[in-house]
């Protein structure tokens, strides 16, 4: 209601204007209410362009999208889809098309939802939407927006009395909420509130502090406020932007801000809920980063301490002790100190682990996370058993070191032991080598038995010795492998034990040999005498005459003889045995001989012989035996063969040959198996005579009994062959006979079954029963074909008897019959077929032609009851019912034609209902084509009603049209020529001329459209012509009122047009300056360029709009000069404006250049310090985690660490001070980002600074732990090396006289030793004061160490002191005597050292000298000391009343002596410093000549490497030798400063110094002149080489592409070849982008070759090369791209042919099908279904077979390489397609066939129940007189003439039943003929009724004929008699 009253309001203030101007007409008012009329345009424009984008914004979900709000609207589409999207509701599905109907119905489908919703809309209309009438349009869109977007917000005001807001009210109060406190924020209303753009960026700035930085915004700055938070919203919170900065909020319409405010309610309402969120998230995220933190410092803790452990365990799991006391003492006691020192602080540490794993898993729990658990390896279950396996460890290595003492003092019990135990083996072993050395062992087996007894006695006894042996051996062997330090000593002892007991046991191992060789020769002499016994005995047996009597004795015999032979066998290996045995002993030599040779030799000879002779009788008696055994066997073989033939001879013999076929079959059976049996038994036979033949001739004591034998056998196997074959063919001729008549027999049954089935006469009395009767008969028919071969193998057997039996009158006959009565049964079967086939088709015909007259009297009564309506509706109804009546009559005709063609058929074949068959067909054809021209008449009728309803439409549409356009044209007739008219007339007639011309176009439709309608519907012409004249009219009427105008305007039109272009200029320079105004600067790289780019084609725009400019200009000068109208005054501002906006552009567009440059800057600079920052924070967390090592090796290696990091810093800074300095440039050059910029800059130079710093402190802090930890370590040296002096000094055993003086002095050494190593102390405490003054914080410790130290050197001195004293006491006197003198000798000694000449030859002798002299200086200083002590010794004995003058004198002739060697030894000392100065200066002289000898080659090398890599090895080589020289070139000045003052002394060799000077200097020159011309040429080789490699690179990339184009693969299928083919396209692309790669090589080679390079030559042919490799590569390419797409398209042809063969197979299932129906409809529809199928395969498949042979004929004529394969394709598509066809024609006649059979039971069951029927029909009446006689004959005549036609339908069906009982055999040959019978019989029946009632009926006739005659004449004679007896007298 609200809006419509707004809009409502809006339509009356724009009537009141209209009022006036058309009251007034002043130029002044005139303005202003055009002023007034174009800001109520310029609202609803705004409007409508935000309503727009508010409409996109939400179609956007669907992805749609609307350009012209009231265009697009109208047809309701969007409208919907709108709705759909707002309310999340399905509306009805729109209506499709174009019509205006549609639209209307569409758009009310909407309006009705919004109903349904209680959304009020007064005076709108569908058709107000669907006309696009603009205010409507637009309040149609606010209502929506206020149902669906405002009308849910609500806002609750505080307060006592809560009031409930409207929606508008409460998003205003909302909006006020949020933005109080704002400054310059003051929201009162939804227009100019808004207008700053403040309150949108206070919105934005209210829930999004961060991206809007509110305080810098200026109220005065509208347009960038507006820009800025537009843009932020759509950037950043995802809100269309549905107002511009530009024109929407300078003149803000109120609905279209609260359209786009509501946008931001929505969103924040959303965003507030999830700020709770986030926070959560952010706590717990917190927590997360601690806990992580806590897990890595608790994995790094763990792993080092792990570390520790194990390497504390592989410490103290060493075993490698000392091989004395002295050093496992002292290794238990570094063990000690571990336990007590380093251990416990590592028990610490673990405690803290678990505490800190605790902690983890404490707050992971309380923060409801998984708990975290160390891996594997790291848990404290995990440290606690590796901290038991280092207690574990330290364990063993204590008992290790205690066990290692207790073996120590073992090992010197073990070698006393072994003492006392070698020398007890010793005797004894030397007493059993005297005894086993005799030999006594006798001459025969039983006294060689008992030596041998006794010799293993004593075996045993040295065997059980061994023992005791092997006791020294293994005592020995421990003190080996326990290392006893006098080993040598007892391995010595040992070894002669076990000599001795080796050579017993050699002894020993001799006797018992010799033993052995005695008792086996005598073993071998019983053997012998015990086979000469049993050879004996055997020659008595082999001696015997007995050769066997039969032949079971000769086997007996032989049996024996075999067990004889074996013994002998057995006997031979034993003889050669003991033979063998003999031998050994027989051998000459120097060996042990147990017995003469020569008696062994003569009794192995005598048994060989014996032996021999033996197997001699014993192989003549075999052969004996084997003689008379073949003998006795070959009779008995010829006795038992005589006896078989006699046998099979009474078979033979026998005359049966069977009664019958099996009989004879059995017999000939049993002849077979005993002649198989005769044939095996003949191998058998000759091979017995072969044998017996063979003995023989071989001359066998039994020739000629033999010989007689075999004769006789012979005969008698010749006889029984011959008995066998008379046999065998006797029977099977018997055989041959019986089975010719068994077969005949067969043959006479199936002729009589054949004829039976095929005789039958019926063929169905319809179309089902006759397709059952053609299945039946073409099983019949097949069957009778197939018995073909059966006869013709009759004949044959008939031919193949014996000629008597072939020649008689019964086997003649009987093949004569069997010939006739098949060629009987084949002619029945042919015409039964025939008749089966005619009745089908009859059948089939009537049955169609029933269906098609049904449903054409069906659509005819529809058609006939149709009536055209005069409604568009109700005709688009009628032509819908057309349209669907199209296909079932395409379908009825093809049943017409099916029709058609089977009576053509029919009649061609000469069916005998060919008169029915002609009349149903006229009949049907009739009626179709009666029914088309009915249908075609009311289609036409309809069509031309339709164009008429449409004609009507369309006029009325183009009227209204030109009216309105009229209306538009005459609402500027008041309007003048001046400026004013023209801008009005412009506004008036927008786009009039494309209308006028759509219009005339449309006349021109109209007029062809009425020609046509009128000559179709010449009662409708005048009402047609008329509407024509009526638009004709109207538009004349415009196009007069148009030229009126025209010509009352004049010049306007050309000031229109200028008007119109000027519009146009103005327009598109809003929309380039609104373009060019927009302030969106990217945030990325990639968007600066992406802007810059644009940018740059805005300018090209403005390039080409320069001459419009120019023109317009021009034309507006001559326009307004000298015109003083307020209109010209208006347009001459209007081009003031146009050439301030034009300069204004371009200056807009230098501006935006500029900001775009400057932001393009800013994103390069953000990527380099985003580069930055990452190195400064991977040098942060480097400085932050680097920590102090313990250890000195440690803190040097941090440092070497921190060094080389402190490297990397230095290289990457660099980096970035080069992004520091390109921001500092950027600030200083003004860029808009300056300040970031300046930040950024300063904070990564900061960060650099504060890096660096950080670096250098953590260095200074790494160099001062590496002193202390230096100083620890030589406090923990010194303080070891005091508690070993302790020791010494503790030692107090100076109690024995004879050794106090060496100990007195050993003390002096010691206290001596102590003094020079009290510098060690002393340095110490000044490197820790040092320490501590220099490092402060380490104070605490340096003192505590020094302190510690202090004490323990106090305690060493004390303790030394002490000795010294209780020395001294022990014996005063003559340790001062024996002091004297030892200081006296050794005085003596070092005067001669020092009177020496030798002050070295070379610097290696000056040095050594000077090391000794430095030992003379200390010991001097040492005994210096101990003159000193003289005194203080001399001056205890004076006190004590010694011999004072003697203890004088001695002392001072010491101390002279002392004092007068000083200064010698101090001058030897200065020569011998000055010898060597100039040794060394001569050193390295020669060692600077031979370092730059050994360099020189390199410098001068002319290598300059094969390859690139080896170039730059060279290179990297020349730069190290390069770097080298430099920093050799101090050490080459200080030699030269150090000569200076050699040269200035007098000495000799000053010129031989100059000389070598002078050599080193040119040698030096030389070598730096050298290496920098070899570095230029390994440049020039660099290079070259460069080159080559890139030349090689490139040619093996080429190489590489070249092999895969090469490549013979070949896809597999369609799939992989389009991979390859893909494959091959990125190939392609790849070798194209290699051209730039060839071309910057060929640029380099001639770079290189201009330049001069000694290898041009080469690199021009290289580069040749390369050019040809890449032509070649690309020729091979297009090659390769050729065979794959000859490839693809063979795939494709291959996939075509697999589908459309399998479609074809499918098909063929259904052609192939062998069902038939099942009755007369099943039948009928089977028929149909297969025709549409026969119809839609004939169709598609010819297409597609047409298809792929053309493209198998394209890849054959292109010479494809699969050529073959593709025709053999193409050839087995064809036939496969030929075969379908074939299947679909052989079912198509089958389906007939059945159709026929099944009609013919169809028609013969309806004849039946006719005939039946009219059986039923006929009266039993009579007559009751002659009238009704005679009514009744009448009425049976007109009967008979009924039945007639029923009469030739029977007659039909017995044409039919004869066609398909020839068709048909067996049981549906029955079936017809059974029908047949049936309707025959009851035809014959009604017949015989009809004629027996017409006689009947005549009987009666002619009875009541006879009555009325006898009636007659009874009356006439009655009349005769009364006239007779009335008749008067005559007078």
């Amino acid at each position: 209601m609200e809006i419509t009253q707004q809009y409502s309001s809006s339509d009356t203030v724009n009537n009141r204007w209209d009022d006036e101007w058309d009251n007034e007409n002043s130029s002044a008012r005139l303005f202003e209410r055009s002023r007034i009329k174009a800001l109520a345009d310029e609202r609803e424009a705004v409007q409508k362009k935000t309503f727009t984008k508010w409409v996109n914004s939400h179609l956007s979900r669907v992805s749609c999208r609307i350009t012209d709000l009231y265009r697009d609207l109208s047809d309701g589409r969007m409208l919907i889809k709108l709705l759909e999207v707002l309310s999340g509701e399905r509306l009805p599905k729109p209506t499709r098309g174009r019509m205006r109907i549609h639209c209307l119905e569409n758009v009310d489908k909407a309006l009705q939802f919004l109903k349904e919703q209680r959304v009020h809309l007064e005076n709108m209309g569908s058709h107000d939407i669907v006309d696009g009438n603009h205010r409507l349009t637009l309040g149609l869109i606010w209502t929506i927006i206020l149902r669906f977007q405002i009308q849910d917000i609500s806002v609750e005001t505080d307060g006592d009395n809560k009031e409930k807001r409207s929606a508008k009210d409460a998003l205003l109060l909302w909006c006020q909420m949020k933005t109080a406190g704002y400054p310059n924020v003051n929201i009162h209303n939804f227009s100019t509130s808004w207008r700053d753009g403040m309150a949108f960026n206070a919105l934005i700035h209210k829930h999004r502090p961060d991206l809007i930085d509110f305080d810098k915004l200026k109220k005065s700055n509208a347009h960038h406020n507006l820009q800025n938070a537009f843009n932020l919203a759509e950037q950043h919170l995802g809100l269309t932007k549905l107002l511009d900065p530009e024109g929407d909020v300078d003149h803000p319409d109120e609905k279209s801000v609260i359209t786009y405010v509501v946008t931001y309610y929505h969103y924040f309402s959303k965003m507030k809920a999830l700020k709770v969120e986030g926070k959560r998230i952010g706590k717990v995220l917190d927590n997360a980063i601690e806990t992580e933190k806590m897990i890595e410092k608790y994995e790094s803790l763990a792993s080092d301490l792990l570390e520790w452990i194990e390497q504390t365990i592989i410490i103290l799991n060493n075993r490698k002790f000392a091989n004395s006391l002295n050093g496992v003492q002292q290794q238990l006691q570094a063990f000690n100190t571990y336990r007590t020192v380093e251990k416990p602080p590592k028990f610490t540490e673990k405690g803290n682990l678990e505490v800190l794993l605790f902690t983890i898993q404490s707050k992971m729990r309380a923060n409801n996370q998984k708990v975290y658990m160390p891996r594997e390896g790291k848990l404290i279950s995990d440290i606690n058993k590796t901290w038991e396996r280092l207690e574990k460890a330290e364990h063993e290595r204590e008992l290790a070191l205690r066990t290692e003492l207790i073996r120590q003092e073992k090992l010197e019990q073990l070698a006393r032991r072994f003492d006392r135990k070698a020398a007890m083996r010793e005797t004894w072993l030397s007493e059993n080598q005297r005894l086993v050395s005799q030999d006594n062992f006798g001459f025969d087996l039983p006294a060689v038995d008992a030596a041998t007894k006794k010799h293993e006695a004593i075996e045993t006894d040295i065997t059980a010795y061994e023992e005791r042996v092997q006791a020294v051996v293994s005592v020995a062997k421990e003190l080996e492998a326990e290392k006893y330090h006098d080993i040598k000593r007892i391995a010595a002892r040992k070894d002669n034990v076990i000599r001795l007991w080796e050579y017993l046991l050699e002894l020993l191992k001799a006797r018992r040999q010799r033993l052995e060789m005695n008792l086996g020769l005598q073993r071998v002499f019983q053997e012998m005498l015990y086979i000469m016994d049993w050879m004996d005995e055997m020659k008595m047996m082999l001696l015997s005459q007995d050769y066997g009597k039969h032949l079971l004795g000769v086997e007996d015999l032989l049996q024996k003889h075999a067990l004889v032979e074996a013994d002998i066998g057995i006997q031979a290996d034993r003889v050669k045995a003991v033979n063998n045995n003999a031998q050994k002993f027989a051998i000459d030599g120097d060996v042990y001989k147990p017995c003469d040779p020569q008696v062994i030799r003569d009794r192995v000879a005598h048994m060989e012989f014996c032996y021999q002779e033996l197997t001699q009788l014993a192989a003549e008696r075999r052969a004996h035996l084997e003689e008379s055994r073949r003998l006795w066997k070959f009779f008995w073989e010829m006795a038992e063969e005589e006896g078989w033939i006699r046998e099979k001879e009474q078979i033979l013999s026998s005359d049966e040959s069977g009664k019958d076929l099996t009989g004879a079959v059995r017999l000939l059976s049993q002849h077979r198996t005993l002649e198989d049996e005769m044939s095996g038994r003949a191998g058998h036979l000759q091979h017995t005579i072969a044998e017996g033949q063979a003995m023989a001739d071989g001359g066998h004591f039994g020739a000629a009994k033999i010989r007689e034998r075999i004769a006789d056998l012979r005969a008698q196997w010749a006889a029984l062959e011959e008995l066998a074959a008379v046999r065998k063919a006797h029977l099977e001729e018997a055989c041959a006979l019986h089975q010719f008549q068994a077969d005949a027999d067969d043959a006479d049954a199936w002729t009589l079954d054949a004829l039976r089935i095929v005789s039958s006469g019926e063929v169905g009395h319809d179309e089902f029963s006759t397709q059952a009767l053609v299945r039946k008969h073409k099983a019949a028919a097949a069957e009778v074909a197939s018995y073909r071969p059966v006869i013709d193998a009759l004949h044959e057997q008939a031919a193949a008897l014996p000629e008597e039996q072939a020649q008689s009158e019964e086997v003649k006959g009987r093949l004569a019959g069997i010939e006739e009565r098949y060629k009987e049964v084949a002619e029945l079967t042919r015409l039964r077929k025939q008749a089966l086939q005619d009745a089908l088709a009859l059948y089939k015909m009537f049955s169609e032609a029933d269906a098609c007259e049904v449903w054409i009297d069906e659509k005819e009564q529809w058609l006939n009851s149709m009536e055209i309506p005069e409604k568009l509706e109700d005709l688009e109804v009628i032509q819908h019912r057309f349209e669907s009546l199209e296909p079932e009559m395409n379908n009825q005709a093809s049943r017409v034609a099916v029709v058609n063609q089977i009576a053509r058929q029919l009649m061609h074949n000469g069916h005998p209902s060919e008169k029915d068959i002609k009349a149903q067909q006229d009949k049907l054809n009739n009626r179709w084509s009666q029914f088309r021209d009915l249908a075609d008449q009311k289609k036409e009728s309809l069509i031309s009603a339709l164009g008429v309803q449409n004609y009507h439409l369309d006029c009325n549409e183009t009227k209204s049209w030109i009216r309105e356009k009229t209306k538009v044209i005459e609402s500027t007739q008041e309007l003048g020529n001046d400026l004013t008219g023209v801008m009005a007339l412009q506004r008036k007639l927008t786009g009039m001329d494309r209308d006028l011309a759509a219009i005339e176009d449309k006349l021109c439709d109209l007029r062809g459209e009425a020609e046509r309608l009128a000559g179709e519907h010449p009662d409708q012409a005048k009402a047609i012509t008329g509407r024509l004249a009526e638009i004709t009219a109207v538009w004349e009427e415009m196009k007069e009122t148009l030229r009126n105008r025209e010509e009352s305007l004049g010049e306007a039109s050309k000031l229109q047009q200028f008007l119109r272009e000027l519009d146009d200029f103005q327009s598109w320079l809003s929309r380039t300056q609104t373009a060019i105004a927009s302030e969106e600067t990217p945030n990325t790289l990639a968007e600066a360029e992406k802007l810059l780019a644009l940018h740059e084609g805005i300018k090209n725009e403005i390039c080409n709009y320069e001459e419009d400019y120019q023109k317009m200009r021009d034309m507006g000068e001559m326009v307004t000069q000298g015109q003083t109208d307020a209109q010209y005054m208006f347009l001459r501002q209007r081009l003031q404006a146009l050439d301030t906006g034009w300069n204004e552009l371009h200056k807009m567009w230098e501006n935006r250049q500029n900001l775009l440059s400057q932001s393009h800057a800013y994103q390069l600079f953000l990527r380099d310090t985003k580069q930055a920052e990452a190195f400064l924070n991977n040098q942060e967390y480097m400085l932050a985690h680097t920590e102090m090592p313990t250890t000195l090796e440690g803190a040097e290696g941090a440092i070497k660490k921190q060094e080389d990091f402190m490297t990397t810093m230095d290289a990457n800074e660099e980096k970035i001070n080069g992004v520091v300095e390109a921001g500092r440039r950027l600030a200083s050059d003004g860029n808009i980002n300056a300040d970031r910029i300046q930040e950024r800059a300063t904070s990564i130079d900061d960060r650099l600074e504060k890096n660096r710093e950080a670096a250098v402190e953590l260095l200074m802090r790494l160099k001062d732990n590496r002193d202390l930890q230096k100083f620890l370590q030589d406090c923990q040296e010194l303080s070891l090396w005091i508690n070993e002096k302790m020791l010494t000094a503790q030692d107090m055993s100076y109690d024995e006289a004879r050794n106090l003086h060496s100990k007195w002095l050993k003390h002096q050494a010691f206290m001596a030793e102590l003094q020079s190593n009290k510098e060690w102390l002393d340095k110490i405490e000044k490197d820790g004061m040092q320490l501590v003054s220099e490092k402060p914080e380490t104070e605490s410790v340096v003192k505590e160490k020094l302190s510690a130290l202090q004490t323990m050197w106090e305690e060493l001195e004390s303790t030394t002191q002490t000795k010294a004293q209780c020395l001294f006491d022990a014996n005063k006197a003559e340790l001062f005597t024996q002091s004297c003198a030892d200081l006296d000798k050794w005085l003596g000694g070092l005067e001669g050292q020092i009177q020496s000449d030798d002050y070295g030859k070379d610097l290696t002798s000056v040095n050594i000298l000077l090391k000794k002299q430095q030992i003379l200086e200390n010991q001097v200083e040492v005994r210096q000391r101990e003159v000193v002590e003289l005194q203080s010794q001399a001056l205890v004995l004076s006190q004590e009343g010694k011999d004072t003058e003697e203890v004088d004198g001695q002392r001072q002739m010491v101390e002279h002596k002392f004092k007068e060697l000083l200064d010698p030894l101090r001058k030897r000392k200065n020569f011998l410093v000055a010898s060597r100065e100039i040794h060394q200066f001569n050193r390295d002289v020669e060692d600077e000549i031979l370092w730059v000898e050994e360099r020189m080659p390199i410098a001068t090398s002319t290598d300059h490497g094969h390859n690139l890599q080896t170039v730059q090895l060279l290179i990297k080589k020349n730069q190290t030798l390069q770097k080298e020289i430099q920093g050799h070139q101090p050490r080459f000045d200080d030699i030269f400063e150090r000569s200076e003052s050699l040269l200035m002394e007098d000495s000799l060799a000053v010129e031989a110094i100059r000389q070598r000077l002078a050599n080193l200097q040119q040698l030096w020159g030389l070598m730096i002149e050298e290496t920098e011309k070899r570095h230029a040429r390994l440049e020039e080789a660099h290079n070259a080489q460069k080159y080559y490699f890139d030349a090689a690179e490139a040619e093996a990339w080429m190489s590489e592409q070249e092999l895969y184009m090469m490549s013979e693969e070949k896809a597999k299928d369609e799939q992989s070849s389009v991979a390859m083919l893909k494959k091959h396209q990125i190939v392609e692309q790849s070798v194209e982008d290699y051209a730039e790669t060839v071309h910057q090589l060929s640029k380099t080679s001639r770079g290189l070759t201009a330049a001069g390079h000694p290898e041009s030559e080469r690199i021009g042919m290289r580069q040749s090369q390369v050019d040809k490799l890449y032509a070649g590569m690309k020729d091979l390419s297009e090659e390769r791209r050729g065979k794959l797409d000859e490839r693809f398209r063979l795939f494709q042809l291959n996939r075509e042919v697999d589908d459309l063969e399998q479609w074809i197979a499918e098909r063929e299932v259904v052609a192939g099908s062998h069902e038939l129906g099942q009755d007369y409809e099943h039948v009928t529809m089977l028929q149909e279904r297969f025709r549409e199928f026969a119809r839609d395969t004939g169709n598609i498949g010819q297409e597609r077979v047409d298809a792929v042979n053309r493209l198998a004929d394209e890849l054959i004529n292109a010479g494809h390489a699969d050529a073959a394969t593709v025709a053999e394709w193409k050839d087995g598509l064809n036939e496969a397609w030929a075969d379908l066809l074939e299947l679909i024609d052989t079912r198509t006649q089958i389906l007939a066939a059945s159709y026929e059979l099944h009609k013919f039971y169809h028609d013969a069951k309806e004849i039946l129940g006719r005939i039946l029927d009219k059986h039923k029909k006929l009266p039993e009446e009579v007559g009751r007189d002659q009238n009704t006689v005679e009514t009744l004959q009448r009425m049976h005549t007109t009967f008979e003439h009924d039945i007639q036609a029923l009469g030739t339908q029977v007659r039909q069906l017995q044409e039919d039943a004869v066609r398909l009982q020839s068709a048909y055999a067996g049981d549906k040959a029955d079936d017809i003929q059974r029908r047949e019978s049936e309707v025959l019989e009851a035809w014959n029946t009604l017949l015989e009724a009809c004629n027996g009632r017409r006689v009947h009926l005549l009987d009666t006739g002619d009875k009541f004929r006879f009555f009325s005659m006898v009636r007659d004449l009874m009356l006439w004679m009655e009349d005769v008699i009364r006239l007779i007896e009335a008749q008067e007298n005559p007078r």
